[in-house]
C-alpha cells in the first residue's frame, strides 16, 4: 500500500503492506503521472497518505481509499480540513466516480489483479489514466506485446499499457519478496471497439482463447491475416488487441 515507511498508531504495521521508503520517490511518481490542478485522482490503498499528500499539494481533488480501520483514522486526522476525501473501502469493490478520474496508487500486491479488473472491465467507466505500483511480473505481463492474453486483448481495445519504472524491493519497507514496477494505463483517444459493444467483444475474445484461436471461418481468417499482418495459423496468443478488434469488426460485419 502507498505511504512512506512508518508504523501505524497501533504499534504494528498491517500485514502485507509494503510502504515506499523515500519521499523523493513519491514526488517523482506523482510528477511522472502528469497530475494537474483540478484533476480528480484516486489513491487506492492510501496507507499513511504519502501519495495523497503530494497529489493534494498539486491541486488535485483526491480520494484516499483505504480499507484498514487504523490507517483510515490516521488519514482522517491528517487530512481534516482539507479537500481530501477519505473513503474506507475495498478498492476492488469501490463505487467509482461518475466523472473523469485518474488513479495514482501503490496497490497491495495480493489485490492488484482484482483492482485492475474492477478498473478496466467496463470501458464506459470514465477512467482517464492510472499509474500503478504493482508486482514486477504483473506489470511486465500487462505491458507485453506477446504473448497476448485474454485480458490484454480485451482491455487493449480501450487502453494502452506500458511499464514506466522498475522499483527494486529495497525501495519498500518492509521489502517484498519481489521487485515492483509502475504500470501505466492510458485510455485510447480512439477506441478499437465501441464501448457499447464491450460485452459482445468480451465474449468473442473469451471464446477465441478457450478454443486456442479466434473463431473465424478459415478463408476469412487467412485473408484477414494478410491484411492485418498475422500468420494464417496464428493462435489466440499471437494476436494483439488491434488484430482482435479488427477480427471482431469483420465477423460482425459479415453477420
Amino acid at each position: 500500500m502507498a505511504g512512506v515507511a512508518r508504523r501505524s498508531s497501533s504499534g504494528s504495521r498491517p500485514h502485507g503492506r509494503h510502504f515506499l521508503r523515500s519521499r523523493r520517490l513519491v514526488d517523482a511518481l506523482v510528477a511522472d503521472a502528469g497530475i494537474g490542478a483540478g484533476d480528480l485522482v484516486l489513491d487506492l490503498g492510501a496507507g499513511s497518505g504519502a501519495l495523497t499528500r503530494v497529489l493534494a499539494e498539486r491541486g488535485a481533488r483526491v480520494w484516499a481509499v483505504e480499507l484498514d480501520a487504523v490507517l483510515v483514522d490516521e488519514l482522517r486526522r491528517r487530512f481534516r480540513g482539507t479537500s481530501v476525501r477519505v473513503v474506507r473501502a475495498d478498492a476492488a469493490r469501490l463505487r467509482w466516480p461518475d466523472e473523469p478520474f485518474k488513479v495514482v496508487a501503490n496497490l497491495p500486491f495480493g489485490s492488484a489483479a482484482a483492482i485492475l479488473r474492477a478498473l478496466l472491465d467496463d470501458p464506459a467507466m470514465p477512467l482517464v489514466s492510472a499509474d500503478l505500483v504493482v508486482q514486477w511480473e504483473l506489470a511486465a505481463k500487462r505491458a507485453a506485446v506477446w504473448p497476448s492474453t485474454f485480458a490484454s486483448a480485451y482491455w487493449g481495445a480501450w487502453y494502452r499499457f506500458a511499464v514506466v519504472r522498475r522499483l527494486p524491493r529495497c525501495a519498500f519497507a518492509p521489502p517484498p519478496s519481489v521487485d515492483a514496477g509502475v504500470l501505466r494505463v492510458e485510455r485510447r483517444v480512439e477506441p478499437l471497439v465501441a464501448a457499447r459493444d464491450h460485452a459482445a467483444y468480451r465474449g468473442f475474445v473469451k471464446r477465441g482463447f478457450a478454443a486456442g484461436r479466434p473463431l473465424v471461418p478459415p478463408l476469412a481468417f487467412k485473408r484477414l491475416g494478410r491484411d492485418l499482418g498475422f500468420d494464417p495459423h496464428a493462435h489466440a496468443r499471437d494476436l494483439d488487441a488491434a488484430q482482435w478488434a479488427a477480427l471482431f469488426a469483420s465477423v460482425r460485419a459479415a453477420g
